[in-house]
């Protein structure tokens, strides 16, 4: 990962982006992080990719260009652009039931009061439909949100952070429709496994699994050359390990069990959480979506396509403050709506940060955030390894010294 144009000649200032690097060079420094990867690309060129720190601080090996970085729910994006290339084929209208390819879904119902071992729910008054998996209002939860009763549920049937993989997609998908809804579906946003589930769905409609539609589909046609959902041992020695803060002092500690799950095969592959790639590998996904479908030739969807996904599709034009049912997500909430697969931003001055209005952008559980402008043709991603991501400050900071390094 390499530049291919000097920062002065696409108006980004260098004394700004070297202020930038010795910002979270500290995070390194002090123990928060072990090591990091950042890329700032305008007007189609890369103009700064730095490292540094380790890929693993335990062995002393530094962040290789080439190291591989579990990306978590920076999936999600991968796994949206993948169901709207086939809603491109005319395999399904965003309207549709979920129900007519996933049937275990037909009957669902809604958490209304009580217990987890003893809640009262009530009938769907309206089916999950596909649009509701894009944009996180199907009432579906996540069970590491700890905020309500229903995500209780989900813990305790076996669905948490550290069990993602874990199983086989369609059996999860049966486990996720015989619990309650948090919501009506379309009333309220919630972060959930609704990702996983559409990834479940491109699979029944494709005939393929999700690694074989998205490798056939997306990585190769893109040359997403190391993008996959597990690593071998012949690619071991690239995989950033990951860590989590000690309680106690702040600094990263590995995380040994969960990060030793990028190393097998899933059985799951999960379309919210699964993918592992190198910083060149989303470079391109970026640069493709900036483009409006298409990279070196490459068409993945077309233009209109990409503008329609990167709208705010939120009921009402409300933004996620204002429709959010509890729980962390990838996103700050105030100002920013959502469109099928990622946060957009709708006015920056709420949340107070720097942006453009019509920003779309996501991150991942272990501290990866990327993001798109396409008034500024400007794409940003950073890559650590630390769970949980709403440990540090690590996004907010980083717009506000990218914003600030813009000519």
């Amino acid at each position: 990962m390499q530049p291919t144009a000097d920062p002065d000649q696409v108006g980004l200032d260098p004394r700004q982006l070297a202020r930038l690097d010795a910002h979270f060079a500290r995070y390194v420094e002090d123990g928060r992080l072990a090591g990091w990867q950042l890329v700032v690309a305008r007007h189609g060129e890369v103009a700064h990719a730095s490292t540094y720190g380790w890929l693993c601080r335990e062995t002393g090996d530094p962040v290789p260009p080439d190291a591989l970085w579990r990306i978590y729910s920076m999936t999600k994006p991968v796994t949206s652009v993948a169901a709207m290339m086939l809603w491109e084929e005319g395999r399904f209208e965003l309207t549709d039931e979920i129900s007519r390819w996933l049937p275990e879904f037909a009957d669902v119902r809604v958490y209304g009061k009580g217990s987890a071992t003893a809640p009262v729910t009530e009938p769907a008054t309206e089916p999950i439909r596909v649009w509701h998996l894009l944009t996180h209002t199907s009432g579906l939860t996540y069970g590491h949100m700890r905020t309500s009763v229903v995500d209780a549920m989900y813990r305790a049937a076996g669905f948490d952070l550290d069990t993602v993989t874990d199983g086989d997609l369609a059996a999860a998908c049966r486990g996720w429709a015989a619990l309650p809804l948090l919501f009506q579906p379309g009333t309220r946003w919630g972060y959930s496994v609704a990702t996983d589930v559409l990834g479940r769905l491109i699979e029944v409609i494709s005939g393929q699994s999700l690694a074989g539609f998205c490798t056939e589909r997306i990585f190769g046609p893109l040359g997403m050359a190391d993008a996959r959902w597990w690593v071998d041992d012949a690619e071991a020695h690239r995989l950033a390990t990951l860590y989590t803060p000690d309680p106690a002092t702040g600094k990263a500690v590995e995380l040994t069990v969960m990060g030793a799950k990028a190393r097998s095969r899933p059985g799951l592959f999960a379309g919210g959480a699964g993918l592992i790639c190198t910083a060149a590998d989303y470079q391109r996904f970026m640069q493709m979506l900036l483009n409006e479908g298409e990279l070196d030739g490459v068409r993945l969807l077309g233009s209109r396509t990409v503008r329609y996904m990167t709208r705010n599709h939120l009921p009402g034009g409300a933004d996620l403050d204002q429709l959010n049912a509890g729980g962390f997500a990838e996103a700050i909430f105030e100002g920013v709506g959502f469109g099928l697969g990622f946060a957009v931003v709708r006015d920056p001055i709420p949340a107070r940060y720097p942006s453009s209005p019509g920003a779309y952008y996501w991150g991942g559980a272990a501290s990866t955030a990327f993001w798109i402008d396409p008034a500024e043709e400007l794409t940003v991603s950073f890559f650590t390894q630390l769970v949980p991501s709403s440990y540090h400050p690590i996004r907010p900071q980083l717009r506000q010294l990218i914003y600030s390094a813009l000519r």
